[in-house]
């Protein structure tokens, strides 16, 4: 008998039982009623982020409707319409997505000849469904959100255009639309930022649904399923590490399990997977820049996640930011969570990834240091690297926020840069920041040491000891959080410094002996700058 190939946890594509580890995508659907989307004859919007397993329970769900009798369900992605802005050409465009999907799956070829553009998709589907009949057709469109402009509002008045006369011979008794994005957004981008009226007629749809992440305890089962097959062992350790990084976003979850089922370490015995094993596959994911969180940083070119993106990181807080465009489409991305009222973003990996990305340019910028910064036992000499950073900002700071995209959370982008041109190879950086909390947290570990940093901005409408104050008791809150961390990690944490930019409008006109300081706070240093 021919041995069983093992699974994988798979992280290109959907999923599927035989080859993969993987949970069923429907139970973490959320606002969904799939017993009546058929039966009711409903049209419905199912979105989130990318690689959440939207195309899994598309698949899954379609195979389950499939194997009766009453129904075919068939699946139909517009991917190939992404950078097609002209409407005839998109919408012909998924014409032959569904041609090609029916000639695919030995099913009757719904081809409509001669046909005018603005109706080619509702008489194509018109025409499917009488191919179908007896049973009653439903099409998941999966990837909806590529359609733009004009290619958007004609595919969706197509499908308005014979919503009244669904049924079996005549339309598409239940459609979804799937996407990143939900379908009022949709709407709102094809009409240039307009909001849709009540008597819009796109008003189709009867629910919008998303998938959640998973769950912690899915995280677990994701990996039982692996011990199930092979007898590999997971710590609870390594378990809460993969948790804390990912907060369950899946594809994260799959591609550490998948790295660290792998031999990331040299000479180790494998048959159970431990901390340091997650610890090496996060590092190697976030070096490898895979294409799921190239795509991430690709969306921080959108002025508008800019605007939200910088807020969270300089720790501001601005209603009015929350309120806008650009928070729902970051939320929508998967990039912005809500975490006790506060927007931050949705897990640690992407803080990496966002902090690499909009560092980098600065970093390429930086002359590598010619400046002793390490002490003779090998660590992080930080208090030279800061005094270094400030000399490094009156030098340089007002030439460089000229050009920076980040006027608001500048300060905090210059350091990170400057840090990481530094600790590059040897060391890393854990980042923490939220808008509405006021600061942002850094801890920076170099050859078995942490060093803390706390930024803070000096605004007009507070003083310097409200500042100072503040800063000295969330930075000591910091450390309390961090000292666990740092006993696993085999580390020591020392050093702590409270960072203070002044941002003030008369600071510009301060010579810059008075706005460059050092002072020690007890336990704490203050660098201000």
């Amino acid at each position: 008998m021919a041995k069983q190939p093992v699974r994988f946890f798979n992280t290109t594509g959907p999923c599927n039982p035989n080859d993969h580890y993987m949970l069923p995508p429907e139970e973490r659907l959320i606002g969904a009623q799939l017993h009546r989307y058929v039966s009711d004859k409903l049209y419905w919007v199912l979105h989130a982020p990318r690689q959440t397993g939207k195309t899994t329970f598309l698949k899954s769900w379609m195979r389950e409707i499939n194997c009766g009798d009453e129904a075919i369900a068939c699946y139909v992605s517009v991917e190939d319409c992404q950078g097609v802005t002209d409407r005839d050409a998109a919408i012909r465009t998924v014409y032959y997505d569904i041609l090609d999907y029916a000639r695919i799956n030995k099913m009757p070829v719904p081809l409509v000849e001669d046909r005018d553009i603005t109706g080619l998709m509702r008489s194509t589907l018109i025409r499917w469904a009488e191919l179908v009949a007896p049973k009653s057709l439903i099409v998941l469109f999966d990837e909806v959100d590529v359609l733009e402009g004009e290619a958007m509002t004609s595919f969706l008045r197509q499908l308005r255009g014979g919503f009244a006369d669904r049924g079996i011979g005549t339309f598409p008794v239940s459609i979804a639309l799937v996407g990143m994005r939900d379908l009022k957004d949709y709407i709102t981008k094809s009409k240039d930022g307009a909001t849709p009226n009540p008597g819009s007629p796109f008003n189709i749809k009867s629910d919008s649904a998303v998938i959640g992440n998973f769950s912690k305890a899915d995280t677990a089962k994701l990996f039982a399923q692996r011990t199930e097959s092979t007898g590999q062992q997971i710590t609870g350790e390594a378990l809460d590490y993969v948790w804390e990084q990912s907060k369950g976003q899946p594809w994260i979850v799959n591609n550490l399990f998948m790295r660290a089922t792998m031999r990331v370490l040299e000479h180790d015995d494998y048959s159970t997977v431990t901390y340091e094993h997650v610890f090496e596959a996060r590092k190697q994911m976030i070096t490898a820049r895979e294409t799921h969180l190239d795509s991430l940083a690709y969306r921080l070119e959108n002025p508008e996640v800019r605007r939200v993106i910088e807020t969270v990181i300089s720790g501001e807080f601005n209603p009015a930011v929350v309120e806008s465009e650009g928070f729902r489409i970051a939320i929508d991305l998967g990039l912005v969570t809500v975490d006790n009222g506060n927007p931050e973003i949705a897990n640690p990996v992407y803080r990496e990834i966002i902090a690499r990305q909009i560092t980098y340019s600065t970093q390429v910028m930086l002359q590598n240091p010619g400046w002793k910064w390490q002490n003779d036992d090998g660590t992080l000499d930080m208090d030279a690297l800061l005094r270094e950073f400030q000399y490094f900002w009156k030098m340089n700071s007002e030439e460089l926020e000229e050009m920076s995209n980040y006027t608001e959370a500048f300060p905090h982008i210059l350091l990170m840069a400057f840090l990481q041109r530094v600790t590059n190879g040897n060391g890393r950086i854990e980042r923490e920041y939220a808008a509405g909390s006021g600061r942002m947290d850094l801890a920076v570990e170099y050859n078995g040491r942490w060093d803390i940093i706390e930024v803070k901005l000096w605004r007009k409408y507070r003083t310097y000891e409200f500042v100072l104050n503040e800063g000295l008791t969330q930075i000591r809150s910091y450390r309390e959080h961090l000292t666990p961390i740092a006993h696993r990690n085999d580390v020591s944490a020392t050093g702590a410094y409270l960072v203070i930019f002044n941002r003030r409008p008369e600071a510009k006109d301060m010579p810059w002996d008075e706005r460059i300081g050092w002072e020690l706070a007890d336990d704490v240093t203050v660098v201000r700058c």
